[in-house]
């Protein structure tokens, strides 16, 4: 694994709690699933009798959740700054580490699909031809709010679990933005940080030395 995989590795299991992340879970478009290697479940990343703890999110903020869409990429594919533009990375149908590789869409542009990858600085998009990914419903998004230490998670907008997260202390905060799930990965033997990592396309530019 390269230096960059592991710093990106090291935020992900240190900073779950991302604002605002678009949920691109490998696998679990409705009726158009692989079965690729990631999985096509939220992982309960806190006890049941925890989360019941969090205040109540409101059905009126349920609603204003929509549903994700993603692109299974079907061949190696170029992503461009913008259609047609400067090639910023060729990807490959597998991510890094070796789930089919599904990208968060979030518009489109006549035969140009935008979308996020871990490739681009936090938020922003990169284009890639619509002919070179397949189109599948992700019905799960999740939102992290820093200030209230949690997160939402929603299936087709409707609240499904709301769960504790900690946040990044000062000198190495939380990024915010709109990030994508890319990966689900399951730790050996469990540990500190549980059983699961949802590897995100968002970056911690602070990362703590040592």
């Amino acid at each position: 694994m390269s230096r960059r995989a592991n710093v990106a590795f090291a935020m992900i299991v240190a900073a779950l709690g991302l604002a605002v992340l678009g949920a691109a879970l490998a696998g679990d478009g409705e009726g158009d699933s692989d079965g690729g290697a990631a999985t096509n479940r939220v992982p309960r990343t806190t006890p049941q009798r925890e989360s019941s703890r969090v205040p109540r999110v409101t059905r009126s903020a349920a609603s204003r959740a929509r549903p994700a869409q993603g692109a299974r990429l079907l061949r190696r594919t170029q992503l461009r700054a913008r259609p047609g533009g400067r090639v910023v990375r060729a990807l490959g149908t597998k991510t890094n580490f070796g789930s089919q590789q599904v990208l968060a869409v979030v518009r489109r542009r006549g035969d140009w699909l935008a979308v996020l990858s871990d490739h681009l600085p936090n938020s922003r998009a990169g284009w890639i031809p619509a002919a070179n990914a397949r189109l599948q419903r992700e019905p799960y998004t999740l939102h992290a709010d820093l200030s209230a230490r949690r997160v939402v998670v929603r299936r087709k907008g409707r609240v499904v679990r709301v769960v504790r997260v900690a946040v990044g202390r000062h000198g190495s905060t939380t990024p915010t933005g709109r990030f994508a799930v890319t990966d689900m990965l399951r730790l050996a033997g469990g540990g500190p940080y549980g059983c699961c990592v949802l590897a995100l396309t968002g970056r911690q530019p602070n990362v703590p030395q040592g």
